[in-house]
């Protein structure tokens, strides 16, 4: 889970100044960003128009791409803090190494699930011996304050509940749907779930009215609450809803991504979350010194460098609707 955007850029998300009160339908195109050798990614989320949805603060959508002749997702080791990284796959796998010494191959429809807290760096790769087809998305919660210097950790679970409806299956990634909750670890009131809908399904998906939402389209063609989303689009939908009306016109896959709206204004660069500019600069020093992150052992290559820093610190933007 990586931003390999050598032209990062500071930015200040959360708050609830930014957060819709009200059922919306805001639909979010994504900007296509280089992820390793031979992986393209569609990112949502941070999207110029949409910072958030609850916790969630990263989303990048890629594939489905034919790898059966190519290296694969190639991520060498990075950075991270203040955050947790999601892998989910729909096909293929990820071989996940990390500084406290995990070695873990994600499949599809498995959680890997990385709580970055204070430090961790970590890499990922697709194995040597790969899967023709390579289908996923990334995705970021932004800790709060009072936990994101806890203990880094890893955590990788292959069974998750689900819950189902005439011609849908929803597998629970994080948090909690309709009474079934995941066994990965959170820290703030979100769910993630993964939706598979059959050709011509219609259902309506019980809602929490206190959180505020959004679904990445992964594959197929559905119309949520009347909208029609295709793969690499995601939809945000605001706050104040019961249930969501969800309509298959293919075999579709979704993902919902929702949480209530995360109070703090946290600053984002690279693969790092921070409180401040101070805290920002202060982990790329680390980084680049070799100090604090961690080493990354097994991976065949040399660790990313941090991007510079913009010459012109950032300031908060306030909480002005």
């Amino acid at each position: 889970m990586s931003n390999l955007d050598s032209q990062a850029a500071l930015s200040v998300c959360g708050g609830r100044g930014f957060v819709a009160a009200e059922p919306v339908r805001e639909l979010l195109s994504p900007r296509t960003v280089k992820l390793g050798e031979s992986t393209e990614v569609r990112r949502l989320l941070p999207n110029l128009g949409r910072r958030m949805v609850g916790a969630w603060c990263f989303v990048d959508h890629y594939g489905p791409d034919d790898i059966a002749d190519e290296p694969g997702m190639q991520v060498p080791p990075h950075p991270h803090m203040g955050l947790q990284t999601v892998s989910w796959l729909h096909d293929g796998e990820v071989l996940h190494r990390d500084s406290l010494g995990s070695l873990q191959t994600v499949r599809p429809r498995e959680l890997g699930l990385m709580t970055s807290g204070r430090a961790i760096s970590h890499a990922e790769e697709s194995p040597k011996s790969h899967a023709k087809f390579l289908h996923g998305a990334q995705l970021w919660v932004a800790l709060p304050d009072a936990h994101r210097n806890t203990e880094p950790h890893f955590q990788h679970h292959t069974d998750l509940p689900t819950v189902t409806a005439p011609g849908l299956t929803a597998t629970v990634i994080l948090g909690t749907l309709d009474g079934a909750a995941s066994p990965g670890t959170t820290y703030t009131p979100l769910v993630g779930a993964d939706l598979s809908l059959s050709a011509g399904a219609e259902a309506n998906l019980p809602l929490d009215p206190d959180f505020e939402y959004a679904v990445l389209s992964m594959s197929g063609e559905a119309h949520v609450d009347g909208v029609p989303v295709l793969p690499g689009s995601m939809l945000y939908l605001g706050c104040g809803r019961t249930e969501l009306p969800l309509r298959a016109v293919s075999d579709a896959g979704l993902m919902l991504l929702g949480g209530e709206p995360f109070e703090e204004e946290i600053v984002m660069f690279w693969n790092w979350i921070g409180r401040s500019n101070e805290e920002i600069a202060q982990a790329r020093t680390d980084w680049m010194t070799g100090s604090r992150f961690g080493e990354v052992k097994g991976y065949d290559g040399a660790p990313l460098p941090a991007p510079e820093l913009p010459a012109v610190p950032l300031k908060p933007r306030g909480r002005v609707r």
